[in-house]
């Protein structure tokens, strides 16, 4: 059914809301990774670039519109020159560019490929985090992305089964890319999908015992340059009874941390030990 003008912006969108603030020097940046959106219109009769629109919709949440109305309000609010700089055609030598109506706002948001939204909106947020830690850290490695999924509160599709969703967060707790993971399919199947427009070089991956298969650790080292923390259970019986038989009473401590956490007094004690001869690809160490 056609979402209201109240309707909460859509996912992609959702992730700026999160975002640090933004400068009219990141504006270009943000324009060219919202123009690869596909669009779902014939190029005859349309009067407004569909990156006009989307930057006009990011823009409006950078501001802190939380719903589609809010959005189309604050681009009716906003002067000629925002909108020109937002990519607004200007038809009227003597008129500035016109904002479009909500319902506009509202049909193109509902029409557009949300898994290529989310990618330009995950790649710009992504390059932004990159660039400040590379001015605060310099060149070296820094940056840890964690891969989860987790089933949508609250949101269903029409035959009524429950929307998941597979994200990729960095430490920064920044969702830098979100893939819908089909019905009739799992996670595993979403993986390189989500992660193949991400730059990974040197960035330390994350995930859960679902993802630690050799095939996804080849995909990060091999193709993407990656590193990864894989964890292996008890459904890999071989590897995870080799890992255990590890001498780890000799291993020093690295860290010891103590907390309160699920209502239980928990401690937690960390040992790395350098292994040759494991049978997962690319992995070097134990912990």
């Amino acid at each position: 059914m056609p979402a209201r003008s109240s309707s909460l912006t859509p996912g992609p969108l959702g992730q700026l809301a999160g975002a640090a603030p933004a400068a009219l020097d990141d504006l270009p940046g943000l324009l060219a990774c919202l123009a690869q959106v596909p669009g779902p219109r014939r190029d005859q009769g349309r009067r407004r670039p569909l990156a006009f629109v989307l930057s006009l919709a990011a823009w409006a949440v950078l501001a802190g519109a939380t719903s589609l109305a809010a959005i189309a309000g604050w681009a009716a609010d906003a002067p000629p020159q925002v909108l020109a700089r937002l990519g607004g055609p200007c038809r009227e030598p003597d008129r500035g560019p016109v904002a479009p109506a909500e319902a506009t706002v509202r049909r193109l948001l509902q029409r557009i490929d949300g898994d290529a939204l989310d990618t330009a909106v995950g790649s710009w947020l992504a390059g932004r985090e990159r660039a400040a830690g590379q001015k605060k850290h310099g060149n070296r490695p820094f940056l840890s992305l964690a891969v989860d999924g987790k089933t949508v509160r609250g949101a269903r599709r029409t035959d009524g089964t429950q929307v998941h969703l597979l994200a990729a967060m960095t430490g920064t707790g920044l969702v830098t890319a979100q893939r819908e993971v089909d019905g009739k399919s799992n996670e595993i199947t979403v993986f390189r999908s989500l992660l193949a427009p991400l730059d990974l070089h040197g960035t330390v991956v994350t995930f859960d015992a679902l993802h630690s298969q050799t095939a996804q650790a080849r995909f990060l080292v091999e193709d993407r340059h990656a590193q990864y923390i894989a964890l292996i259970k008890g459904d890999q019986p071989t590897l995870h009874r080799w890992l255990k038989a590890l001498p780890w009473r000799v291993v020093p401590l690295l860290d010891k941390m103590r907390a309160t956490a699920h209502g239980r007094d928990e401690i937690r004690r960390i040992k790395a030990a350098a292994v040759t001869g494991i049978a997962f690809p690319h992995a070097v160490q134990a912990v």
